[in-house]
């Protein structure tokens, strides 16, 4: 019995440079409290990406049935996997649907706590960097640029079934269209 070919294509994988996002790891002033307030982000920033693993396992998507398709079995990133990844709960709440209203500026600042007076405080270095986590590395859609989905999805703390969504999305329509570039949180794939 011969083995039926499988068509490969070239991909290719945005990897945001992190090299200043690693350098702020060094003002968080108490990892354990940051892991308990915010997951495994920081962990994430030093997540090596084998590309070449990457171009291999993304040969095997199917995107007729949306999992990896190997020869014996299908495989599918679950939202427990991905809860356990970032070290975040799967929250009971609406996930992010791209309907939410867009933050003012002074929700914005609320949600970073930064007052009038600009003082900056540990919550609001947390803060902010978390969001720079949040768009620079889970959600990256500019380069060195954090959109509004990223600031909506930040507001929300509940980012788990956005990621299995954005990579199942990503994966999808870039297998779809054929443009071959993947643009999604590849630590977690």
């Amino acid at each position: 019995m011969e083995r039926q070919r499988r068509n490969t294509k070239k991909y290719s994988f945005r990897q945001p440079d992190l090299k200043e996002l690693r350098n702020l790891t060094s003002y968080v002033l108490d990892p354990l409290g940051f892991k308990a307030r915010f997951g495994k982000l920081l962990s994430l920033l030093t997540t090596q990406v084998d590309e070449g693993l990457m171009r291999v396992l993304v040969q095997f998507y199917d995107p007729l049935y949306r999992c990896f398709t190997f020869s014996d079995f299908q495989l599918l990133p679950t939202l427990e996997e991905y809860a356990y990844h970032v070290g975040i709960p799967i929250l009971d709440q609406l996930s992010f649907s791209g309907l939410e209203s867009i933050p003012t500026s002074q929700e914005i600042a609320d949600m970073l706590h930064i007052d009038e007076s600009l003082a900056m405080s540990e919550d609001a270095f947390e803060a902010i960097f978390v969001l720079f986590i949040y768009g620079l590395v889970l959600f990256p859609n500019i380069n060195k640029f954090v959109d509004v989905n990223a600031i909506r999805i930040f507001s929300t703390l509940n980012p788990v079934s956005t990621l299995l969504d954005d990579t199942y999305f990503s994966l999808h329509m870039r297998n779809a269209k054929g443009d071959g570039t993947i643009v999604c949180c590849l630590p977690l794939l």
